[in-house]
């Protein structure tokens, strides 16, 4: 276990430097999806750790929506374009909202948890749409990024964001996996497999809902903020229900077996995007439709099963010749 534990965060740490070193060396178009796909492959991660749970939620765009807006909101109204300052500000919009709606929605499981989560991320997409004064259902602008009191522009501006981005991103990761590994994280594993055999073991299943629930709208609305500043936008789309259904799509593709899998699925979501809009404009949707389809079927662990089963002949190995070598 411990070994499993240290590969992933050595993995995520590996990872860095060769997103960093991308930005130099790739077309800005590729490095400029990959950014968005961090900011929301921490939404997707969001889905992921409550799957671990086997709660499913078709609203995660709420939270990503209230990061992205509430960045967007301090920069407009109150003129702060301080990267972490907005994360701030976007954490503990998240914060605060999820550790209200918490209370409603741990008490709820399987298609009940999926539509009142919906609901909810539904009734901000209306009220956004409808309120002029944040451009009604084009959204608006966001300010270029400042570090600190360091306003860098142009593409020193670009690569900045980009550096700060990667940096959170894998941080973030490395915290949700050592959230997955500590109580909280095997409780919810237990919660999936017999809830009742939870609570009679005197854990309080609601209370680990509930956490996991906000941990998922902190990191969700962290993503946000990301992609908002990355894009330089912010619209309700982000909070619809097809934006939520993207997340979810992603979880299944790449399946929940490692912290990784979401953020490579993003980035692979993209990239099927980008390739089916190209080969059918009309009917891309098709396409995506498709790979979900023969991912359920062949794959129904989703993408990251396949690098679980290399691994466990070799453990099969492992443990055949650990006898002999006794002897």
């Amino acid at each position: 276990m411990t070994k499993s534990f240290d590969r992933t965060e050595l993995g995520l740490i590996i990872a860095l430097p060769i997103l960093i070193c991308i930005a130099f060396v790739l077309p800005k178009w590729i490095v400029n999806y990959v950014q968005v796909s961090m900011g929301t492959g921490l939404v997707a991660l969001g889905v992921m750790i409550q799957m671990r749970a086997g709660l499913v939620s078709f609203g995660q765009g709420l939270y990503f929506c209230v990061g992205g807006y509430a960045a967007g909101m301090a920069a407009k109204f109150m003129g702060i374009s301080d990267l972490f300052v907005l994360l701030a500000i976007g954490i503990i919009a998240a914060l605060v909202l999820a550790t209200i709606l918490g209370f409603l929605l741990r008490r709820y499981r399987e298609i009940f948890y999926a539509m009142l989560s919906l609901a909810v991320s539904m009734i901000l997409f209306g009220l956004l749409s409808s309120t002029e004064d944040l451009g009604s259902t084009d959204g608006f602008n966001l300010p270029t990024a400042t570090y600190l009191g360091w306003a860098p522009a142009g593409e020193t501006a670009r690569l900045t964001l980009y550096i700060i981005t990667c940096f959170v991103v894998i941080g973030c990761a490395i915290a949700l996996n050592r959230f997955l590994k500590g109580p909280i994280g095997y409780i919810n594993e237990a919660i999936r497999e017999n809830e009742l055999r939870v609570e009679y073991l005197g854990t309080s299943a609601h209370k680990a809902v509930h956490i996991t629930y906000v941990l998922a709208a902190i990191v969700s609305s962290v993503g946000g903020v990301l992609w908002a500043l990355a894009l330089g936008h912010v619209d309700p789309e982000m909070t619809n229900w097809t934006t939520s259904g993207q997340f979810v799509f992603v979880s299944i593709l790449s399946g929940v077996g490692n912290i990784a899998a979401p953020l490579i699925g993003t980035f692979i979501l993209e990239i099927v995007r980008i390739f089916a809009v190209e080969i059918s404009p009309n009917t891309w949707q098709m396409i995506l439709g498709t790979v979900m389809l023969l991912t359920i079927i062949f794959l129904p662990k989703g993408l990251w099963s396949l690098i679980a089963k290399k691994k466990k002949p070799q453990k099969e190995r492992l443990a055949a010749s650990a006898p002999a070598a006794g002897e």
